[in-house]
């Protein structure tokens, strides 16, 4: 195992190395594209045999969605590629340009990172997102896939090595671990420094803090998404109604659906009690803090201080009553996880005081949390969501997957 795996990251940097042009990138992804296209029933059979194993091992249902390659996903796998092709560039750019006094001319100018490690969990789609993003910003990809989606992750980068050679340019731009053994993890986060310059784990809690604890490589961290859509007292009843179902039901398996709710207690009678209403009526399960049970028409199951802390992606909701923003605000910086938190009000200043002290890495007003999501950003896709406090924050797409350095330039400048 080891030897395979020092050969694998030996084999990412020299491709690495090897620098490509943009129509050359392009190229590469555009045959991507037009491969998946091509074989999707391939595809979906491959994925089937993922499926299969997973209802076989008992997988949560949420999970086995978040699985499921079917012709709507995979035509949204090819739309992400596709608009990742249109994207400029992200190399080789001058960020910033000065002269000094002393006679030199300073450029700031983007470069590649170098080899990217993903580790991640359930979904195959990430395989083709991660693939063409760390490939179009010049970077060579470790891809190490959940066990759970062997068989999609395989096929997915089966063709885009297939694209890499049909356009001549070296196939380990873009590798997959097939060992499905644990400690290939520990190995790449401990035993692989050399090979690989950054980390960036997508999945679970349980995942993500291994990767942070364990990691002697730098890594990009994406904490699970205990979400929060907060409706305070100046909300537009429609609106907030219209918002909260959209970020709480509209796809409750991912990182960026509402896990908690937080009423003003001035609207919870007004319009609250009708936005609870209309959560139950399509699925959603309720749990509620002492003020919100007592107002609330419905008898529901009683929040603990854990509650507060969920992420339930699955069709379940916490509510909690707050008296102010400020209490609001303080209740998403202590238990959220920075990824995705939203006001819904018509009072400009509210919305301005939550943008700005909601730790948050995306802070919203008026919005869905489920448009956390690169490809609604127009990234193209992501990597992944950050939630570390130094940048990248949000979603990790081209622009973030990249590094610089200063070139400089005189006539022969010395320093006296």
């Amino acid at each position: 195992m080891q030897k395979l795996l020092t050969d694998i990251g030996k084999k990412s940097k020299k491709a690495f190395n090897k620098r490509l042009s943009t129509k050359k990138k392009n190229g590469v992804l555009k045959d991507y594209r037009l491969l998946i296209l091509k074989n999707k029933k391939l595809i979906i059979d491959e994925n089937k045999k993922d499926i299969k194993n997973a209802y076989k091992k008992g997988i949560k249902n949420n999970l086995i969605q978040r699985l499921i390659l079917n012709d709507k996903k995979i035509i949204a796998i090819t739309n992400s590629i596709k608009k990742i092709i249109s994207l400029r560039d992200p190399t080789n750019v001058i960020l910033e340009k000065w002269k000094r006094p002393n006679g030199l001319v300073i450029s700031k100018v983007s470069i590649p990172i170098g080899v990217i490690g993903v580790i991640y969990e359930s979904r195959p789609n990430v395989t083709a997102d991660v693939a063409s993003l760390c490939f179009k910003s010049g970077n060579a990809v470790i891809l190490k896939g959940g066990s759970e989606a062997y068989y999609s992750n395989l096929i997915l980068t089966k063709f885009f090595r297939k694209s890499l050679k049909k356009n001549n340019v070296d196939e380990n731009f873009v590798q997959f671990l097939k060992l499905k053994k644990r400690s290939v993890v520990d190995f790449l986060l401990q035993k692989m420094s050399k090979f690989i310059d950054v980390i960036i784990p997508r999945g679970g809690k349980s995942l993500v803090k291994k990767v942070q604890d364990l990691s002697s490589v730098p890594t990009i961290g994406h904490l699970e998404g205990v979400c929060h859509s907060y409706v305070d007292k100046n909300a537009n009843p429609k609106i907030a109604n219209k918002v909260v179902q959209n970020a709480k039901l509209r796809n409750t398996a991912i990182c960026g659906a509402t896990e908690t709710i937080l009423l003003h207690e001035k609207i919870i009678k007004k319009f609250g009690n009708e936005i609870l209403k209309n959560l139950e009526e399509n699925g959603c399960k309720i749990i509620g803090d002492n003020k919100i049970r007592k107002l609330y028409d419905k008898k529901i199951q009683k929040a603990s201080i854990k509650d507060w802390s969920k992420e339930y992606l699955s069709p379940v909701v916490s509510v909690k009553s707050v008296k102010n923003i400020d209490e609001a605000i303080a209740h998403i910086n202590k238990y959220g996880t920075m990824h995705t938190d939203c006001i819904i009000t018509q009072n400009k200043k509210a919305a301005k005081k939550f943008l700005n002290e909601v730790k948050s890495s995306i802070a919203m007003h008026n919005t869905s949390t489920q448009f956390a999501d690169g490809g609604e950003f127009g990234f193209g896709g992501e990597v992944g969501i950050s939630t570390n406090t130094l940048p990248p924050r949000g979603p990790v797409g081209l622009n973030q997957l990249i590094s610089y350095k200063y070139q400089v330039t005189s006539k022969g400048q010395v320093r006296k």
